[in-house]
């Protein structure tokens, strides 16, 4: 491959060399509008092998590194991090995207900071603690990342101000950047909790109970978890056992039942909890908030193959006595709270997912870059670069994707969201927990050993390895929303019919 002249063959050699020289007087002057110098230049050894496409490259981006000239200005995205192959999103590579502005390059800057120096360092200490330290909430809520968490417009009254021209997009950087520490247990620690368990209550809540819980989980002081699944209830939501009855005099509810895989359980303050009010199916659910402390509420931590940082927690409720200002919204409306957040919860589990799989395939590049085998690199082997190919080609098309469903949260209202998107939502997090099983699996083969060493180089792509199924099963398994990705497409597909005639 190569790349076109940067200037016209016409022009004699004195002329490109004083160009040269203007482009180096420039770079050193720098200027108001020149792009921050990445603090890694970009190995000429990890593009291909063909000196003339290795030097062209270097030619074309050299200057990013080496000054600000006047052609990197032009570029519609700043270049971003290490520049391994495949390591980050395109549009960290200089790709024009019609997505991304400049308020999300600074948020992105701000949030890559904050996951370097706050969480990385630190990430096997808390996994094999098994915990979060608090003071990490704190911080989460000073760099305005929990209030990030939401799924919704900036919550400002509870909040304070948040970033500029807040949408999507920069919640979408905020997960991806910080799931760059490879751990899902870290990851759900931090946010799975509140981004679930606060939402019911902010969107439906009374004002009593947005006075009492709101802004303390926010600013990390307390913490929320959301109480769906139970025992012998999962994904079949409308079916569950837990119970809560009316006291007498109407003042109370008794709570009665099992809650099982909950996020955050064993560290919670608030518990967001499905029970049942009313008859079977769907329209007897509603959501009940139970305080720490109420007594016959025990919480145990359970033990998992991974995610060992976010707590999941067995919950029992024996007989406990809840006010009934602690409803949230009406009786037996809760399935439809449930539901209305769903599509978020999953889009969450999705990119995380995806950058899970990316993390995988930048370190099987780096480590491909480090280990010889029979004299050679093992990216020189052609079949590690099938591998790693195979691993981009997905990974980058579930990315297209993922900018696209949420370029539609971004411009739908939250009704045209769940009228529209649930399907779409579904189906890509299938592809997208199908994907990250996939470079996992590739990732190992290509470690070897060291890919099921707990610590040292492979220590991320051991501990994903544990984490896979905690992404392919809750917030609906494979084939459940498979099968509810073509239910929802039928439908709409019918609807759309019926308008257009």
């Amino acid at each position: 491959v190569v790349l076109p002249r940067r200037h016209g063959s016409q022009r004699s050699a004195s002329a490109r060399g004083e160009g040269k020289r203007e482009r180096r007087r420039e770079g050193r002057k720098g200027g108001s509008n020149a792009h921050p110098i990445p603090s890694h230049p970009i190995p000429t050894h990890w593009i291909a092998s063909d000196r003339i496409f290795s030097h062209r490259i270097a030619f074309h981006f050299g200057s990013r590194h080496q000054g600000h000239s006047s052609q990197a200005r032009k570029m519609s995205q700043p270049l971003f991090g290490d520049q391994v192959p495949f390591g980050d999103p395109s549009w960290y590579r200089g790709m024009n995207s019609p997505y991304y502005k400049q308020t999300h390059v600074q948020w992105r800057e701000k949030i890559r900071a904050f996951t370097e120096k706050e969480i990385m360092p630190y990430v096997q200490e808390w996994d094999r603690s098994k915990s979060l330290p608090k003071e990490l909430l704190i911080k989460a809520y000073q760099a305005q990342i929990l209030p990030a968490c939401v799924g919704s417009k900036w919550l400002t009254e509870f909040a304070g101000p948040g970033p500029e021209d807040y949408d999507s997009f920069h919640e979408l950087i905020m997960i991806d950047e910080l799931s760059r520490c490879g751990s899902g247990g870290v990851m759900w620690g931090l946010q799975g909790g509140l981004a679930i368990g606060l939402p019911p209550i902010f969107l439906f809540g009374s004002r009593y109970l947005q006075e009492k819980v709101v802004a303390s989980c926010l600013r990390g002081e307390k913490r929320i978890c959301l109480c769906i699944t139970e025992p012998y209830a999962g994904s079949d939501v409308a079916n569950l056992k837990c119970t809560a009855t009316r006291t007498s005099d109407g003042r109370h509810f008794i709570v009665n039942g099992e809650k099982k895989w909950i996020t955050n359980g064993i560290m919670s303050d608030y518990f967001t909890v499905a029970c049942r009010t009313g008859g079977p199916g769907m329209g007897g659910v509603s959501l009940i908030l139970v305080e720490r402390g109420t007594p016959g509420l025990v919480t145990k931590q359970m033990e998992c193959s991974g995610v060992w940082a976010s707590g999941t927690t067995y919950i029992t409720f024996d007989d406990c006595k809840v006010p009934a200002e602690n409803l949230i919204g009406e009786e037996n409306k809760g399935f439809k709270y449930i539901m209305y957040n769903f599509n978020h919860e999953r889009w969450m589990i999705i990119v995380q997912a995806l950058r899970f799989a990316r993390v995988c395939l930048e370190e099987s590049v780096k480590h491909a870059h480090r280990r010889k085998t029979f004299g050679k690199k093992l990216i020189e082997h052609p079949v590690i670069r099938w591998k790693i190919a195979e691993m981009a080609r997905q990974v980058e098309a579930t990315q297209a994707q993922v900018d696209f469903l949420t370029y539609q949260f971004t411009t739908m209202s939250k009704e045209e969201q769940n009228l529209k998107l649930g399907g779409e939502t579904a189906l890509l997090k299938a592809q997208a927990t199908k994907v990250f099983e996939y470079c996992s699996r590739e990732a190992q083969q290509i470690f070897g050993g060291i890919g099921y060493t707990m610590g040292g180089l492979g220590e991320k792509v051991e501990r994903l390895s544990r984490e896979v199924r905690a992404y392919a099963v809750p917030a609906g398994s494979e084939e459940i929303m498979l099968d509810l990705g073509v239910r929802q497409a039928i439908k709409i597909s019918k609807h759309l019919k019926e308008i257009s005639r």
